[in-house]
């Protein structure tokens, strides 16, 4: 069921979304090679905390898996989404995805974008740009008269039209009371197919993008998603509200 935010909750979201925005803002300034995830992510806890936050992804679990042990998603070059946060030292020329979750007085903010690891090659950067486009492009569409395949569509036809694949075992969703609601926002599909766009929907957009095949394997831990080809994969997300017909982005820094 696709829940429908009064105003009042979608000012509670906006809350958590403020704290995910400044978080991603923050811990994307550390990033730098020699630095590890465990770093980033303590720097990441450390800031929703002190907003009065909980991080959203400590010890969230997905049906018989183990809880999640990090605050953020932390995932290097082929890692898609949902890297662990550890020892691993960032290296010159690596991209890293950015994923934070954050909820504050019951309600969820939750949002994602990929970093520079210094130097990156001319390939990574385009990999970068066409996602995160993407996802404005995705944001575009989702307003009052179009359905949620409008999302789909504009997503998968930039992304394609550019020469990389968008992931299709992973999908956006809606936010808000909980950290995964309906809809899922598939970034692949048919215009004018899906749930109709509405006002007070609370959606968290979000592309993963290939630079090879969009297959995409688990790793041991049981979480990290990891391109089946190795190679580099972006993500970029954004939670957004459809006030008076259009799209407000809520984790806009």
């Amino acid at each position: 069921m696709i829940l429908i935010k009064s105003k009042k909750e979608i000012d509670k979201i906006r809350e958590s979304c403020k704290i995910v925005a400044e978080t991603l803002q923050l811990t994307k300034s550390h990033v730098k090679p020699g630095i590890t995830t465990k770093e980033l992510d303590k720097i990441a806890e450390e800031y929703i905390l002190s907003c009065g936050g909980i991080p959203a992804f400590k010890g969230y679990s997905q049906g018989t898996s183990p809880g999640f042990p990090g605050t953020i998603c932390a995932s290097v070059d082929s890692e898609v989404v949902h890297g662990i946060p550890g020892d691993r030292v960032l290296l010159n020329g690596e991209i890293i995805s950015l994923d934070v979750g954050v909820i504050k007085n019951k309600y969820f903010g939750d949002a994602a974008l990929t970093v520079a690891v210094g130097e990156i090659s001319e390939e990574k950067k385009k990999l970068m740009e066409v996602t995160e486009k993407s996802l404005m492009l995705g944001i575009e569409a989702a307003k009052v008269g179009n359905s949620i395949g409008d999302i789909s569509a504009a997503v998968q036809e930039y992304v394609e039209s550019n020469g990389f694949s968008v992931v299709r075992d992973l999908c956006g969703h809606g936010v808000g009371r909980k950290l995964h609601e309906d809809p899922q926002i598939p970034n692949y599909g048919k215009r004018g197919t899906g749930p109709k766009i509405k006002n007070g929907m609370t959606l968290a957009i979000e592309p993963m993008v290939n630079m090879g095949v969009y297959n995409v394997t688990v790793a041991n831990d049981g979480w990290t998603i990891i391109t089946a080809d190795n190679l580099p994969s972006a993500h970029f997300e954004h939670s957004i509200a459809i006030i008076n017909g259009y799209p407000e982005i809520l984790t806009m820094a």
